[in-house]
């Protein structure tokens, strides 16, 4: 049997990485003859540089560069093999991993760091910039990796504002005459892992903003700064970005840069299956496992599971998502596709993460057991 391992990190508890050899241990006890295809995964945020760097040709670079505060570190991006195109992951610098133990500041969190690393690729040569959306702490719509390119965010008086979405409410001028003319000349192709539109109930800031820090008061200002945004870029670029499916990935990173560098947004995992190759050889397999640690309504607006699973869906393969915890019992438009839960019902918080690796396993031998006995 050919088994293809893709799964998602278990944030909290268990990496990619880590997932993919639990769940590889568990199919060989129960199919010890099988071939199984270890591929850790990303849908375009978190983790990508890592699929790159296993399954495409190219390196990674250092760069001094900048977290979602300012403070400096080092930082990775993929260069690919032809020294033309680069792939930044943004959780790298403006990521909210970057900013443990640090107290969150979603009004003034910003996106700069992510922009002086495309500055560097840039100026060593890249004409193509993949910017995999994902995991940031920031809500700046994009103005810092802008600003950081030499564009300016204006106000009333001429003034520039200061960094973060906080400010964006004051926005009345965007001024993109300095703006680096290699940015511009530069194709650029936003994987988002999302498909939420900017504004709205379902944008950005309603949805994500409290995970990154915000209270209900800086929500309502967040969102109130990307309305203003919104009317500005309608105003004097001639761009609607209020409704962009997608437009809402990172902190509205993906508006901000469609607007204003004419990107062309796509599927995070869909390009790295491209980049990867694994869409040419996934039609060999008979079974999928994939999963991540909590599968919710969130997971359905283009998590890595439903991608997979959606994958899969053109070859008939059969899927198993494994979840820690899933609001989400059945895939009716997926009928290949099963969810399984792993951790026990009743289970606490710490004792879902600290039993996180015996339960995979516990869960994973349990349905494997089941496929082996329909297969008998």
């Amino acid at each position: 049997m050919e088994v293809l391992i893709i799964p998602d990190s278990f944030k909290g508890s268990l990496s990619a990485i880590e997932v993919a050899h639990l769940m590889e241990q568990s199919v060989k006890a129960v199919f010890p003859q099988s071939n199984c295809t270890v591929m850790p995964f990303s849908d375009g945020g978190e983790g990508a540089l890592t699929v790159l760097q296993t399954h495409s040709k190219g390196s990674l670079v250092m760069c001094s560069t900048n977290d979602a505060l300012f403070r400096p570190i080092e930082a990775p991006y993929f260069l690919f093999q032809n020294q033309k195109e680069a792939w930044i992951e943004l959780s790298q610098t403006a990521g909210l991993t970057q900013l443990k133990n640090t107290a969150l500041q979603p009004l003034e969190a910003s996106t700069w760091g992510t922009g002086k690393m495309i500055k560097h690729a840039l100026e060593n040569g890249c004409e193509k910039i993949y910017l995999g959306l994902g995991g940031s702490a920031t809500q700046d719509l994009g103005t810092g990796i802008i600003a950081a390119l030499g564009g300016r965010f204006l106000d009333q008086n001429g003034k520039e504002l200061p960094p973060g979405g906080g400010a964006l409410t004051h926005l009345t001028k965007i001024d993109l005459s300095q703006l680096n003319p290699k940015a511009s000349r530069a194709q650029w192709i936003l994987a988002c892992d999302v498909t939420n539109p900017l504004l709205g109930k379902n944008g950005t800031a309603h949805t994500y903003a409290k995970q990154k820090g915000a209270s209900a008061d800086a929500i309502a200002q967040l969102e109130q700064g990307g309305i203003q945004f919104a009317k500005i870029v309608e105003t004097q670029i001639g761009i609607k970005i209020k409704n962009l499916k997608g437009g809402g990935a990172a902190g509205g990173v993906s508006a901000g840069l469609y607007a204003t560098l004419n990107a062309h947004l796509t599927g995070g995992f869909e390009l790295l299956a491209q980049l990867t190759g694994l869409k040419d050889t996934l039609s060999k397999f008979d079974l999928i496992l994939t999963g991540e640690g909590s599968f919710d309504e969130q997971s359905l607006q283009g998590k890595l599971p439903i991608q997979v699973a959606s994958l899969a869906k053109k070859h008939n393969i059969p899927t198993r998502i494994l979840a820690g915890r899933s609001s989400i019992k059945s895939l009716e438009n997926f009928p290949q596709c099963k969810i399984i839960p792993t951790t026990p019902a009743g289970s606490s918080l710490k004792s879902t993460l600290q039993n996180a690796e015996k339960n995979l396993q516990t869960a994973l031998h349990k349905e494997l057991k089941l496929i082996q006995s329909k297969r008998l």
